[in-house]
């Protein structure tokens, strides 16, 4: 992994530093418009699961090269719950804040590469990948 930034995510306001920090780095390696909008919603969506059910955590944003391909990894990390039913919280349409339910399937849709890794009472850190294409 190359160069990384990073955003504490303690109040709403960190969601929209997490995003704009992830459309620069998106924007900087050569990802078009429509992929700076996917990686920017992923963003979003990670830095809101922080916030609202961890309370506080990061989203890390490391750029890569692998065969000469530019990407960039996302890493949410928290020390919250975690997550007690990771089928659940992957099925689609499923949402426990009232949203629209796009959660981590649509995360998952969005990006090349996706990881979740969760211990109950430890916390979870979910890792995403988009290649530029």
């Amino acid at each position: 992994m190359n160069q990384g930034s990073s955003v504490d995510i303690y109040t709403e306001w960190d969601i929209v530093a997490a995003r704009q920090l992830g459309r620069n780095e998106a924007k900087k390696i050569g990802f078009g418009i429509v992929d700076q909008a996917r990686i920017t919603t992923a963003i979003s969506e990670l830095a809101r699961n922080i916030y609202l059910y961890a309370g506080t955590g990061r989203i890390e944003i490391e750029q890569v090269s692998e065969n000469g391909v530019q990407g960039l990894v996302i890493i949410a990390r928290d020390n919250g719950p975690g997550i007690p039913d990771v089928r659940k919280v992957m099925e689609d349409g499923f949402t426990t804040s009232g949203g629209l339910g796009a959660g981590m399937p649509g995360v998952r849709r969005l990006m090349d590469a996706f990881s979740l890794e969760t211990e109950v009472g430890v916390g979870t850190t979910i890792t995403i990948t988009k290649w530029v294409r």
